[in-house]
C-alpha cells in the first residue's frame, strides 16, 4: 500500500493554516507554521493570488492532508459520494468522518489521526468485539469501538486523553473513557463536523 512519506510541517505551512497532523506539538512553540507563516520553498514568502482553480485544489490538498490520504484513495471516496443520495460534499465528509482511525482520534484516545492510524494497524481497535486493524473500515451506527491493550499502551492512551480534554466529543458519538469504548449513536451530520474545509469548491473541482 503507498505511503504519504513527506513531511508534516510543510503541509501546515502550504495550507497556511494548522492541519495538527502532529498532535501536542502543534500547540507549542515548536510548531513549524508558528515560526514560518509562509509556504515552503524557495517562493514560499511570495504568496499570489490564486485563481478560482487554485482555491479549489487547495481545498482539496488540505483535506487530503487532514484525513491522511494520498489522490487514488481520496478519489474513490469522492466517487462513493458522488453516487450515494444527498448532498456529494457532505456524504465526502460524512465518508471521511467513518474512518476507523478518525473515530480513534475523536474519542480521544490518540492525539493524532496518524497516531490512531497507528494504534488500528497495530490492531489495538476493536469493533463490535472484532479485531480490525484497517484504518480505512467505515463504522456504522450502533457500532462499538474499543481499544484494548497490555498495560505498556495505557499510559500513552491516558495522557492523549489528558491532553485532549479541551477538544470536543462529537455529539454523533458515545464514549465510554473508563472502558476506553464509544458507541456510534448516529452517523455523523454536517454540522457535526468541525473541519475548515469548503467542500462545495472540491465538488467544483472533481466536477470540471
Amino acid at each position: 500500500m503507498a505511503k504519504d512519506l513527506q513531511a508534516y510541517c510543510p503541509k501546515c505551512r502550504r495550507e497556511g493554516q494548522k492541519l495538527f497532523l502532529k498532535g501536542a506539538r502543534c500547540f507549542t512553540h515548536k510548531c513549524a507554521l508558528t515560526r514560518r507563516e509562509y509556504a515552503p520553498g524557495q517562493h514560499g514568502a511570495k504568496r499570489t493570488k490564486l485563481s478560482n482553480f487554485g482555491l479549489q485544489m487547495r481545498e482539496k490538498q488540505k483535506l487530503k492532508r487532514m484525513y491522511g490520504m494520498l489522490e487514488r484513495q481520496f478519489r474513490i471516496y469522492f466517487s462513493k459520494a458522488a453516487r450515494a443520495k444527498g448532498v456529494t460534499g457532505h456524504t465526502l465528509l460524512q465518508l471521511l468522518e467513518r474512518r476507523l482511525d478518525n473515530v480513534v482520534y475523536q474519542m480521544g484516545f490518540a492525539a493524532s489521526r496518524r497516531q490512531a492510524r497507528q494504534l488500528v494497524s497495530h490492531g489495538y481497535a476493536w469493533v463490535n468485539n472484532r479485531r480490525v486493524n484497517i484504518s480505512s473500515f467505515l463504522v456504522k451506527k450502533d457500532d462499538e469501538v474499543q481499544l484494548r491493550f497490555q498495560k505498556k499502551g495505557e499510559k500513552l492512551i491516558k495522557e492523549n486523553i489528558e491532553a485532549g480534554k479541551a477538544r470536543n466529543i462529537p455529539a454523533w458519538l458515545a464514549i465510554d473513557l473508563q472502558q476506553y469504548k464509544a458507541k456510534i449513536v448516529r452517523l455523523p451530520v454536517r454540522e457535526d463536523i468541525q473541519v475548515p474545509i469548503n467542500e462545495q469548491l472540491i465538488v467544483e473541482l472533481y466536477s470540471r
